[in-house]
C-alpha cells in the first residue's frame, strides 16, 4: 500500500462530512476520497442485511479507488456492519458509534440524552456499549426519525426540521438531562438549532474529533501516515445531489484549511 494512497470515508449521505472534516483538519497531509451515499439514505432504517450489501458497495467502491484505510462514518453502518468489513477485506477500518462513555462518565445530573437512528439505537453493539456505562444513569433514547432525509436537503432553516427536534428533545428537557449524544453523523449539523432548543446547561457531544484521532492512530500504527511532503487531494462522490454535498463543505473550503484547488466534487452512481 502506497503512503500517499487516500483515506476513505462513506456514509449515508452528506453527514459523514462532519467526519471528513475533523480528519482532514487533524491530518492536513492526507488525501481523501468522501463518498456520499444519498441515493440510498438513510440507513437508519434498513434491515441489518440491507445495510451490510450498502456498506459492502461502498467498500469495494473506496477500494478501487485506492482507499489505505475505510472510516465508516456513519454510525448505523458501524454498528450493523462494520466487523463483517473487517474479517472480509485486508485494509483497516475505523467505525464510529454513539459517544455515550463520556456522557455518562461526566454527567453530574445522571440523565443524558440519546438522539440515534432506529438501526443504532437497536443494534447488539450500541446496548453493549450502554449497558457498560450506563449503570445508575437514566438514559433517554429518541429515534430521529425523518431528520436525515431533512438534512440531505440541504435547508437547516426548514420548519419542519424544527418541529421535529422540538418534538424530540422534549422529553429529555423533562427528564433534565445534562448531556445530549448525537449518535449519527447528520446530527453534527443541527448543533446550532439544538443549542436554541435546549437549556443553556446541556452539552452535546459528537464523536467528530475522536474518530480524528483514532484515524491518525491506525494510520500510525500501521506505519501508513502520508509524508509531510505529500501535497492532499480531496475527492467527493455523491450519488445525490452534488450542490447539496457542495452546501455542507462550503465554510471548509473557503476556511483556509485545504486548497479549494485540491478538492472536488461529482456525481456518480455507484
Amino acid at each position: 500500500m502506497q503512503l500517499h494512497n487516500p483515506i476513505g470515508v462513506f456514509d449515508s449521505g452528506v453527514g459523514g462530512t462532519s467526519i471528513w472534516k475533523e480528519i482532514v483538519s487533524l491530518l492536513p497531509n492526507e488525501s481523501t476520497v468522501y463518498l456520499a451515499d444519498s441515493l440510498h439514505a438513510p440507513y437508519g432504517n434498513k434491515t441489518q442485511e440491507e445495510i451490510k450489501q450498502l456498506c459492502i458497495k461502498n467498500t469495494e467502491k473506496l477500494l478501487a479507488l485506492g482507499a489505505k484505510i475505510i472510516v465508516v462514518a456513519c454510525n448505523t453502518a458501524t454498528t450493523n456492519a462494520i466487523s463483517y468489513l473487517r474479517q472480509h477485506y485486508p485494509v483497516p477500518f475505523i467505525g464510529i458509534e454513539p459517544a455515550i462513555k463520556p456522557a455518562a462518565l461526566q454527567s453530574t445530573r445522571k440523565s443524558v440524552g440519546i438522539l440515534a437512528t432506529k438501526g443504532t439505537l437497536n443494534s447488539a453493539l450500541f446496548h453493549t456499549t450502554s449497558e457498560k456505562y450506563t449503570q445508575n444513569i437514566k438514559v433517554v433514547e429518541i429515534i430521529g426519525e425523518g431528520l436525515v432525509p431533512l438534512i440531505e436537503q440541504g435547508n437547516l432553516e426548514n420548519p419542519a426540521l424544527i418541529n421535529l427536534l422540538e418534538k424530540y428533545l422534549a422529553p429529555m428537557i423533562t427528564a433534565q438531562i445534562d448531556y445530549l449524544v448525537l449518535g449519527c453523523s447528520h446530527y453534527p449539523y443541527l448543533t446550532p438549532l439544538l443549542k436554541k432548543i435546549l437549556p443553556k446547561h446541556v452539552t452535546i457531544i459528537d464523536s467528530g474529533e475522536a474518530v480524528a484521532r483514532q484515524t491518525e492512530h491506525i494510520l500510525n500504527t500501521h506505519l501508513l501516515l502520508a509524508p509531510q511532503t505529500n501535497v492532499a487531494n480531496h475527492k467527493l462522490i455523491t450519488n445525490g445531489d452534488p450542490e447539496v454535498l457542495e452546501y455542507f463543505i462550503e465554510s471548509f473550503r473557503t476556511s483556509g484549511i485545504i486548497n479549494p484547488n485540491n478538492l472536488t466534487i461529482k456525481k456518480e452512481l455507484f
